[in-house]
């Protein structure tokens, strides 16, 4: 008998738009994909370059379960720098990727029927996560008037006494907005620990993100490489903790993954102190691609209240073309040939919206524009 938990698992429909996309490429179409949020830039050169130099050296061993000490220390230097705060080489546990950490966030956190608070529309895997861990995903809806932000005053009356934990993710996947300093401080001011996921640190265009580290100590804060490095296939993950978390969440590292892969956290270290240059070219690009395509999707008549300025998403309000984002996904696939996210993956308060990802480059986003913009003259008008 197949077990009920992984039973009750959905599918990750962006990734079943991906592999439908992949399936026609196999039969020859050209598919723009706009779906994925995968930066399409290569990983910088002094980031491959410290892996090679790992790997003629032999660093392709097990290392501390904790992850290299000169990686953590790295990364604690950057937290300093770039917020100001104060964080040890022993908060921080290295994982490969940013999944294997949140999973050891909520084994470590919940037990069963511990609730966390995630925002309606979310990352499609937060509930996923919580679930698999035996606690239970609690939906608060947020809008598009507020640019898809908690509000405080909101959170403060949903929060009761099996609340564990409110989730952040700031910039947000699949909004592209942040959220303002000021209800990040209010919700540093309520009872449960906060998990911030951070890993669109770095890409923000108008504004300036904040780590939850600056308000409080008791949060869990999850970060990685992939996406202001462009190193999605290298799966290269951190999480800084409580201290009195970090020797269970340890032991389950041990056990479960042992450690993340030596040469891989070589590489990290190298992009922690070489590749500021790199980041800042990529980040101008995705600046770039974010100020045609918002302007672009609004002639197109889809409704975007709040322009995002962070990650590399747009979450555009597709309802006066359908309801149903998962039929109009697929359709804009087939018919157009331009692979885009449906709403509904993220949240039943996001079903009527389409996610964009500005991940690709400028000449197929302006491809892409204009294929859809052909439907739907075709299809609805």
């Amino acid at each position: 008998m197949i077990s009920k938990k992984s039973s009750k698992i959905p599918p990750f429909i962006v990734m079943e738009v991906m592999e439908a996309a992949a399936e026609m490429e196999r039969r020859g179409a050209h598919v723009i994909h706009l779906e994925v949020g995968e930066p399409d830039f290569e990983t910088p050169q002094c980031i491959k370059k410290a892996a090679f130099k790992a790997i003629r050296e032999g660093r392709t061993h097990y290392t501390h379960s904790l992850g290299l000490r000169e990686l953590r220390e790295a990364i604690a230097d950057h937290y300093h720098e770039r917020y100001g705060v104060d964080v040890c080489p022993e908060q921080i546990l290295v994982t490969s990727g940013t999944s294997p950490a949140m999973l050891l966030v909520f084994f470590a956190l919940l037990e069963p029927g511990d609730e966390v608070i995630l925002s309606d529309p979310h990352y499609a895997c937060y509930p996923n996560f919580v679930t698999l861990a035996d606690g239970v995903p609690r939906f608060i809806k947020v809008f598009e008037e507020d640019g898809f932000q908690y509000r405080p005053q909101v959170m403060a009356k949903r929060v009761r006494k099996g609340t564990k934990a409110i989730l952040i993710n700031s910039p947000a996947n699949p909004t592209g907005t942040l959220l303002e300093p000021e209800r990040m401080a209010e919700l540093s001011e309520l009872k449960p620990y906060l998990i911030s996921d951070e890993i669109y640190h770095g890409l923000v265009y108008e504004g300036k993100e904040h780590s939850m580290l600056e308000l409080t100590d008791r949060c869990f804060v999850i970060n990685g490489f992939s996406k202001l490095y462009a190193m999605t296939g290298w799966r290269l993950g951190y999480v800084i903790v409580p201290k009195r978390f970090i020797r269970p969440m340890q032991k389950m590292h041990q056990n479960f993954f042992i450690s993340a892969n030596a040469f891989v956290q070589w590489a990290g270290v190298a992009a922690l102190k070489y590749a500021k240059k790199d980041v800042a070219r990529m980040r101008n690009t995705f600046d770039e691609r974010r100020r045609f395509i918002i302007p672009r999707l609004r002639e197109l008549g889809f409704g975007i209240a709040v322009e995002p300025t962070g990650a590399f998403y747009v979450l555009a309000n597709a309802k006066r073309f359908s309801k149903n984002s998962f039929k109009l996904a697929f359709e804009i696939l087939k018919e157009a040939k331009v692979g885009v996210t449906p709403g509904i993956d993220f949240g039943k308060n996001a079903e009527g919206y389409l996610r964009f990802s500005y991940a690709n480059s400028l000449e197929n986003i302006k491809e892409g524009m204009e294929r859809i913009e052909r439907h739907i003259r075709r299809r609805f008008r």
